[in-house]
């Protein structure tokens, strides 16, 4: 009991401290109030007319995500039988990769776009590249943490008749963990999706670039266009992925 009334009194204050160095007020939220609700009626009735003319960087969008985690996916799949402690047992070479991933992981989509755009230009190849790196760090993440756990008795009784490396890691290894990374991939694209959609804003190309100018121009009800069309776009996508998902597992 006083150890819950203790983590109850941390979080408090924790969250009390927090508000006050990032300079939160509540009033100030609640005087802001009546500019949200002018921003919402400014959105309404949406421009149907509009979603004609956002389809086709709506599909750039969906092959941005498509490309982009399929060379991150691919890319993936050394780095996790790398990082794996029961596949590569030199720690001079495990802890190299995990260090890699790691530093992948810490740099956002947005940030990479941006620092690909200047080197390659406004389009669709900058973001296609940030997508990549970043379901590189995700998915090789998740997936030498699936190799880690699998099953050790297969690969024992290989080495036990003599099998090689290769031949234990593509008949002992791979057949265990398919389905997660699978499941990984599809994970990974749903995400991918949805930070596609904002690339744009970098000049990476796609449905984030007619956001960011309609934004800049006040033209909200196109605004809220584009956010239905991708509203709908991600839950089809979440759908199909799901239900492969659940035939994997």
């Amino acid at each position: 009991m006083i150890r819950n009334f203790l983590t109850f009194v941390f979080v408090i204050i924790l969250i009390w401290g927090s508000a006050i160095k990032t300079g939160v007020s509540f009033s100030s939220f609640v005087r802001g109030l009546p500019n949200m609700w002018t921003l919402i009626a400014e959105m309404f009735p949406p421009n149907w007319h509009y979603f004609s003319y956002i389809t086709k960087p709506m599909l750039e969008t969906i092959r941005m995500a498509v490309l982009g985690t399929t060379a991150g996916g691919v890319a993936a799949i050394p780095f996790a039988l790398f990082s794996s402690r029961n596949v590569v047992r030199m720690p001079m070479i495990y802890y190299p990769a995990r260090f890699m991933m790691n530093l992948i992981r810490t740099i956002p989509e947005l940030l990479l776009a941006a620092l690909f755009v200047p080197i390659l230009g406004i389009g669709e190849i900058p973001g296609i590249l940030a997508i990549a790196v970043f379901s590189f760090g995700i998915i090789a993440k998740l997936a030498y943490e699936s190799v880690e756990a699998i099953d050790t008795g297969p690969l024992e009784a290989m080495t036990a008749v003599g099998a090689n490396k290769i031949q234990w890691i593509f008949f002992g290894v791979v057949p265990q963990v398919t389905a997660q990374f699978m499941s990984y991939f599809l994970y990974s694209f749903e995400i991918n999706i949805r930070s596609a959609a904002i690339l744009g804003y970098v000049g990476a190309g796609g449905i984030g670039l007619y956001l960011n100018n309609t934004l800049s121009f006040f033209q909200y009800d196109r605004v809220l266009t584009i956010i239905i069309y991708t509203l709908v776009v991600v839950i089809v996508i979440d759908f199909i992925s799901n239900k492969i998902r659940e035939k994997l597992l």
